[in-house]
């Protein structure tokens, strides 16, 4: 396979302020790369340097090949960006969006209108082309910078949190959208706080505090030795009040961390005291289980937390 994008012990610096540290990975060409880490943590700052949008302080990345640090300008031109928030012009129609777009990416009046045929196609945003986009609800919206992130046929797509603040089908539409490109060869590099969303993707990093953690499939991220620890057992305890019990899960000897799981709750508890737990709580049916992806990265990051102590 082929790495489209690729940073190399990436580091960016605000004064004395690390956005980014130290971060290395590789996307490959067609993939839909998850990238997950709490606010704050360095996501955006990552992107806008493999945009060539920031300088790094140290290190350094490729997208097609080309250096972020040298071909900035060139990369600009071969990649799309839709940033967390809407921020297309709401006082233009949808029409006028793209058209103008079209024209910052350096399209001809032919190639334009060929590409907005496409785009409108592949968006379903035809019947609103002459609609104010500040009138467009949520989906639409995202749908719209989709669009104009993509005007310009680029084989790289950086999408930051595209789905903030929209609906479930309206999610789902935009990741069917996702799929269709990626299956015509273009790569993703997607942020994201939906564990279903990251679950989708071909490969998920996790990033804390500056500092990529974790990196893999779904299946190796759940196999990771630091999201088992050695003694422990992962466990789902279903009760008739979960939410009642969870407290006194947490107080448990042995019980590591307890969360609410839909109608359960998970649990890392200490292998030698699952005996004591099902004897505590003799109404509850508790059956080891594979931890879900929120569960290692809660881990991981409970981990880096007690550690920094």
């Amino acid at each position: 396979m082929t790495a489209i994008i690729e940073a190399d012990h990436l580091t960016i610096r605000f004064g004395q302020v690390t956005a980014v540290n130290d971060v290395s990975l590789t996307v490959e060409k067609g993939e839909i790369f998850g990238f997950l880490g709490p606010n704050g943590s360095g996501k955006t700052t990552l992107i806008k340097a493999l945009c060539g949008l920031l300088a790094p302080s140290e290190g350094t990345g490729r997208i097609l090949g080309m250096d972020i640090r040298k071909d900035a300008a060139e990369i600009r031109r071969h990649v799309g960006y839709m940033s967390q928030k809407f921020g297309l012009y709401e006082d233009l129609t949808v029409a006028e969006n793209i058209a103008f777009y079209a024209g910052v990416y350096g399209l001809d009046a032919k190639r334009a209108e060929e590409r907005t045929h496409e785009v409108q196609k592949l968006t379903g945003i035809a019947p609103y082309m002459k609609r104010r986009a500040g009138q467009l609800s949520g989906g639409w919206k995202q749908r719209l910078a989709l669009a104009c992130a993509i005007i310009h046929s680029p084989e790289v797509v950086f999408l930051d949190e595209p789905t903030a603040g929209i609906d479930p089908v309206a999610r789902r539409a935009l990741w069917d959208l996702l799929f269709q490109l990626s299956g015509q060869g273009v790569t993703f590099f997607v942020t994201t706080h939906y564990m279903d969303e990251a679950e989708r993707c071909g490969r998920v990093g996790y990033i804390y505090l500056s500092k990529l953690i974790a990196i893999g499939t779904v299946a190796e991220l759940q196999r990771l030795p630091e999201a088992n620890p050695a003694g422990t057992t992962r466990v789902e305890i279903e009760t008739a009040n979960a939410a009642a019990m969870l407290d006194r899960v947490r107080g448990m000897e042995g019980v590591r961390e307890a969360t609410i799981f839909g109608r359960s709750i998970h649990a890392l508890a200490e292998t030698d005291r699952l005996g004591e737990l099902r004897a505590e709580l003799p109404q509850a049916r508790i059956e080891a289980i594979e931890p879900s992806l929120e569960d290692v990265f809660v881990t991981l990051t409970y981990q880096i937390m007690e550690a920094a102590r």
